[in-house]
């Protein structure tokens, strides 16, 4: 009986951090992670302090945690634009789970059985931990 009641604390205590869009990520993990993001993405501040040197071919990754889908300085495909335009906002869970499979989170979060994404790169593990660092460097930390 007392690890039923210790368990059922302990699911109440982490709850609220999937809740209010919180993960359970590992900053320090998801700056390793993040070498994998780093060909297409890179962390800029909006004042042009270079955080991490990477590629354009995605968008600035600064910022993200807190930003409408698709609002950036970037060209995204038009079902990432459609989705920020229905209200998507990144938070980490949500960031995390497109990471793990884009087209996926598209079609499920657009209703959309046809929706695509122009990332085609899954990050299958540890995407929890790359929302978690970029929430760390962004401008709300």
């Amino acid at each position: 009986m007392t690890r039923t009641f210790a368990a059922i604390i302990a699911i109440s205590f982490a709850a609220p951090a999937f809740a209010d869009g919180h993960s359970t990520g590992d900053a320090a993990e998801g700056e390793k992670t993040f070498n994998k993001c780093k060909s297409c993405h890179m962390i800029v501040a909006d004042d042009g302090t270079e955080i991490v040197k990477g590629g354009k071919t995605g968008p600035n990754l600064y910022g993200v945690i807190g930003r409408t889908a698709g609002t950036a300085d970037f060209r995204y495909g038009d079902d990432l634009v459609a989705a920020g335009a229905a209200g998507l906002v990144w938070d980490e869970a949500n960031l995390a789970e497109y990471i793990a499979d884009p087209r996926e989170f598209l079609r499920t979060t657009l209703d959309d059985s046809k929706a695509k994404s122009r990332m085609s790169f899954k990050l299958r593990k540890g995407g929890e931990d790359v929302a978690a660092y970029l929430a760390s460097v962004g401008p709300q930390s």
